[in-house]
């Protein structure tokens, strides 16, 4: 007998985290909820980060996720700025690992390409798939869509030979 999966995806960011949680069940998705953790950008960046890490902490307790997923960070002309994602980013793979979650890490291609079909589609077609796909979801923002979008590109990958590269790194 099959047992439902529930996945947690996450898209980090510094001023805004998307969260999606899914469940997977065979070939069927169901939406359980989503949202976007937000940090105060009057605070420092430890101050910052310690909301992000706490807002996620709460999700994990709150929905009981088996499987998380995070998207990969694209590197940009301005290094400050990606590092400071990549400190979110890591608040974002700390928080599921330090409750005995299995992370996967996706590329941003590789989701869109799983959702849309094209490794290159925007923002409105992310959104207009991940409702097609589940009827049912609702998201606040384009964050919280990019990460249902991660935790369906999970469910569709996560027992082939590309999720298992992903949760590899080498994808």
């Amino acid at each position: 007998m099959m047992h439902p999966i529930r996945i947690l995806g996450i898209d980090p960011g510094l001023r805004r985290t998307g969260w999606g949680v899914i469940e997977s069940l065979g070939n069927r998705l169901s939406f359980i909820a989503s949202g976007t953790v937000t940090s105060d950008g009057k605070k420092d960046l430890s101050g910052r980060l310690v909301e992000l890490h706490d807002g996620l902490a709460r999700i994990v307790g709150d929905h009981g996720p088996t499987e998380a997923a995070v998207e990969h960070t694209f590197v940009n002309k301005d290094a400050g700025a990606t590092l400071k994602l990549g400190q979110a980013r890591g608040i974002a793979l700390l928080v599921p690992a330090r409750a005995g979650i299995e992370v996967a890490e996706y590329a941003p291609n590789l989701v869109k390409k799983t959702v849309v079909g094209t490794g290159h589609a925007e923002k409105e077609q992310i959104r207009a798939m991940v409702k097609v796909l589940m009827p049912k979801a609702v998201f606040n923002s384009d964050d919280a869509a990019d990460a249902l979008a991660i935790a369906i590109c999970h469910a569709h990958h996560r027992k082939s030979a590309a999720g298992r590269l992903a949760r590899a790194g080498a994808a």
